[in-house]
């Protein structure tokens, strides 16, 4: 057993609850993993991911897997921007949703917009969690609890390698002429700055 799964084990972490939808079946996997044909709007050739991916990226995105705790290159990262699929590049996360759980992996409060993942029932290792995948090419990306701050109350549990960073761009600074023709000491507007 993973080091993820023991640490829900022993904790009151609970996942979140999806509303019912239909019949639940049983999913006939030994896992208990259930798993849906959908079609997603991006998608990419196993050989081709496994060319761009690292090992543990395509372990975790493509086969459900789950990196250590504490091991991952976002778990302490403080750095402003937005995390991102690290298969497709769809925005997921803003930094400033990001909190420290005390979990071990990055966890934020609150998806970029509305719609940017998936959440599915995962009763793999015999407990039931909420499953995070992205929304726009499948992606395994970790799991949802109902821990996480006010006011969402949500917690994305994130595992690093499926994700990416867009560090925030600094704006410009504004740039101002050295020196205008014919203008005495402070420029043409006397020391002022014209817009």
């Amino acid at each position: 057993m993973s080091g993820f799964n023991l640490l829900h084990l022993i904790t009151s972490a609970k996942p979140v609850t999806l509303k019912p939808v239909g019949t639940v079946k049983p999913c006939g996997l030994p896992s208990g993993t259930c798993h849906s044909k959908k079609t997603w709007p991006k998608s990419f050739s196993q050989e081709e991911l496994r060319k761009r991916l690292t090992p543990m990226q395509f372990h975790i995105t493509q086969e459900k897997g789950t990196e250590s705790a504490f091991t991952g290159e976002y778990v302490d990262s403080k750095e402003q921007g937005t995390y991102t699929c690290v298969v497709c590049g769809s925005l997921l996360f803003k930094s400033d949703t990001k909190f420290d759980s005390r979990s071990g992996w990055p966890s934020f409060s609150d998806l970029i917009m509305e719609g940017s993942v998936t959440a599915t029932d995962d009763f793999s290792y015999g407990m039931h969690r909420v499953e995070v995948t992205c929304s726009q090419c499948g992606s395994h990306l970790g799991h949802l609890f109902d821990d996480g701050p006010k006011p969402t109350g949500k917690r994305y549990c994130i595992n690093s390698a499926s994700l990416g960073f867009q560090h925030k761009e600094p704006l410009p600074a504004p740039s101002l002429p050295d020196s205008v023709e014919g203008a005495g000491p402070g420029g043409a507007t006397g020391g002022h700055t014209e817009l």
